[in-house]
C-alpha cells in the first residue's frame, strides 16, 4: 500500500489522548476504529488505536479512492485486533 509510490503502512502515530505519549512506531497497539475521510476526494482513512493506555491516530492516504474504500472496510472488519495481526493479513485475494 502506498501513496505516490511511498509506503503508507504502518502509519505514523500521533498521540491524541491518555496519560503519556510514548512516540510509538511500527505495527503496535489495538485497532479501535477506522473512518473514511468525508472530503470531496475520499482517498484517505483514519485509524484510531490504543497503545499502553493512550490513544493514537494514524492516517493512510491512497492514490486510488476505490482501493481506499476497500481497505477502510477491511480494516473496519478487523477492529479490536492488533495492528501487527492486521499487517500480517494476506491480501492477495483482493488483487
Amino acid at each position: 500500500m502506498s501513496f505516490h509510490g511511498i509506503p503508507n503502512w504502518p502509519p505514523t502515530w500521533i498521540w491524541i489522548d491518555g496519560p503519556e505519549e510514548k512516540r510509538p512506531k511500527g505495527e503496535i497497539g489495538i485497532l479501535q476504529s477506522v473512518l473514511l475521510s468525508k472530503l470531496d476526494r475520499a482517498n484517505r482513512c483514519f485509524l484510531l488505536i490504543l497503545y499502553e493506555q493512550s490513544s493514537y491516530l494514524g492516517c493512510l492516504i491512497f492514490d486510488d479512492e476505490i482501493f481506499c474504500g476497500q481497505i477502510t472496510k477491511l480494516l473496519q472488519r478487523n477492529c479490536n485486533r492488533s495492528i501487527a495481526e492486521i499487517g500480517s493479513l494476506d491480501l492477495k485475494h483482493t488483487l
